[in-house]
């Protein structure tokens, strides 16, 4: 199946449990929409799910998530405040991610907050965005400004975690069998 590819390629470190959540753009039509309900369905009871955020034309943006660690990273109190900054109502995940989908639906471009959902640091999205994307002290899976030690390590682990779930996927294992229960 076209989803699966894109769950290995995009989110292994989502469905390892290493981390809160990916995006990926993907292609849309009637057979992704089936594809979805059904993995949905199938990862929700390991504490994973699955929710297009903006479908336009032929492409979707999905956003696939850790629900308890999403509720765990809005409970920072630095993360609820820029939150706020940007018109969020913080009192659910449900609440936060209708905003932020509203905030997608607006604007062309992501949202700088966006990074927040994908459990990137605070400290990291904040320098983001005073810095307009610039003077970083190194990229990777995000632009990092403040802890670059900790930041690389865990590009690695998540480099990790991409070749050995691309691996194991290939010598068949299933979405199912490679996703974390949490």
């Amino acid at each position: 199946m076209v989803l699966e590819k894109y769950l290995i390629e995009h989110c292994a470190p989502t469905l390892a449990s290493l981390k809160t959540a990916s995006l990926m753009s993907l292609p849309w039509g009637e057979e992704m929409e089936h594809q979805i309900l059904r993995y949905n369905e199938e990862l929700s009871g390991k504490g994973v799910e699955i929710l297009v955020l903006r479908q336009e034309g032929n492409r979707a943006l999905v956003y696939v998530y850790r629900k308890k660690m999403l509720e765990e990273d809005l409970k920072q109190s630095r993360v609820r405040r820029i939150l706020c900054q940007y018109g969020y109502k913080t009192n659910g995940v449900q609440e936060v991610l209708e905003g932020l989908a509203n905030r997608l639906s607006l604007q062309r471009d992501f949202p700088h907050e966006i990074g927040l959902f994908l459990g990137y640091p605070p400290g990291d999205v904040e320098g983001f965005i005073q810095n307009c994307g610039r003077n970083c002290k190194c990229s990777g899976c995000w632009k990092v400004y403040c802890d670059e030690y900790e930041a690389r390590r865990t590009f690695a682990r998540y480099a990790k975690c991409r070749r050995i779930y691309g691996r194991l996927w290939r010598e068949g294992r299933s979405i199912r069998q490679l996703t974390v229960v949490s």
